[in-house]
């Protein structure tokens, strides 16, 4: 009789490693992973290509962030815990159950699931502003909402090029805009567009310096405290 136990990758369920710490304790760096649920049309590498921007993206010591769905996002999640990465999931659902049962979503390899209760595109725009940066793999309409909301919040971006049509697309809707955006990277190797992106993310929060002076001191009253930066 065949075993029905679930073999785990050791580093799945592994303790993360260190992050990679924002300037000014602003936390650690988050890279959103866009792409398709369905990678039907995406070719035969959109799975590799996606581990590896997953890998990547742990191996910088930054956590991947998904919409918890399946096929490009997943695989990049998978790629993130097979380097002991931390990967967080926002759910279109409200609960757990709805997730599973209603979507029909996965549950693995996020390390947190954000219920956001929104539906696919209320879910993108949190998606979006809760990542410092974006990656854009294969994908169809729900991929170029979560660009467009990325370009609108001036997001850096990580366009990966691939057997896949969508990075040009993409040229052709940037091209289309007439915004100049001197935050879109174009790049055919994993590795060097999430290098590329988190050194713009880490620039561009030393520079706006979004940390600032907090007067209410340590006190409950805020009376001869000393200074909250």
């Amino acid at each position: 009789m065949a075993s029905s136990v679930r073999t785990i990758h050791p580093n799945h369920t592994a303790v993360p490693k260190n992050f990679c710490r924002l300037p000014s304790g602003y936390g650690v760096v988050k890279v959103g992973v866009s792409g398709a649920a369905e990678t039907g049309h995406c070719g035969l590498d959109a799975f590799e290509k996606a581990k590896e921007v997953g890998r990547e993206i742990a191996k910088q010591g930054a956590i991947i962030v998904t919409g918890a769905t399946t096929g490009f996002p997943m695989y990049a999640a998978m790629g993130a815990k097979d380097e002991c990465g931390f990967s967080i999931g926002f759910s279109p659902a409200s609960t757990e159950r709805e997730h599973v049962e209603v979507y029909k979503l996965p549950l693995e390899y996020m390390d947190v699931v954000v219920y956001t209760g929104f539906g696919y595109a209320g879910r993108d725009l949190l998606l979006v502003r809760s990542a410092d940066a974006m990656v854009i793999g294969c994908g169809r309409i729900g991929t170029i909402n979560e660009f467009a909301v990325s370009f609108e919040d001036r997001r850096p971006i990580g366009i990966l090029e691939g057997s896949w049509q969508t990075d040009e697309e993409l040229r052709r809707i940037i091209d289309a805009a007439h915004r100049p955006n001197d935050k879109i990277y174009f790049d055919s190797d994993p590795k060097a567009l999430v290098e590329r992106l988190i050194e713009r993310v880490m620039k561009d929060k030393e520079e706006l310096n979004l940390v600032f002076k907090n007067y209410d001191g340590w006190s409950a009253t805020g009376k001869g405290a000393e200074v909250i930066l």
